[in-house]
């Protein structure tokens, strides 16, 4: 399993704890330390859409108009920080965010 955030984002510990907790063995790749790949920005993009761009962060505020009217991939890559937190991805299937649903299909199903 491997999930994508940030080290000090709460929701993202707190998914990591309970992966962790449930025995999941997780590759965890800080996106503002080890950036994101290209290939798996475009992945993230082609399954949630504008969702993977958090609107409401500090570093999505900072942006110019011209800036947020940019294509959202070059964004992201050039502001992993914008992108929303965690992406976990198990077996071909990719999450985004820490909600009940996502927390269900982690913990409670066998992927």
């Amino acid at each position: 399993m491997r999930i994508w955030g940030l080290k000090n984002c709460d929701t993202c510990r707190k998914a990591v704890k309970a992966l962790g907790d449930a025995g999941r063995d997780l590759d965890y790749v800080d996106v503002r330390a080890d950036g994101v790949a290209g290939d798996d920005l475009s992945r993230f993009f082609d399954a949630f859409g504008d969702a993977l761009v958090n609107k409401r962060s500090t570093t999505w505020r900072g942006l110019s108009e011209d800036g947020r009217a940019a294509d959202p991939v070059a964004l992201l890559a050039a502001h992993p920080t914008l992108m929303k937190r965690p992406v976990i991805e198990a077996d071909g299937q990719l999450t985004l965010g820490w909600d009940a649903k996502t927390q269900a299909k982690w913990l409670e199903n066998d992927v």
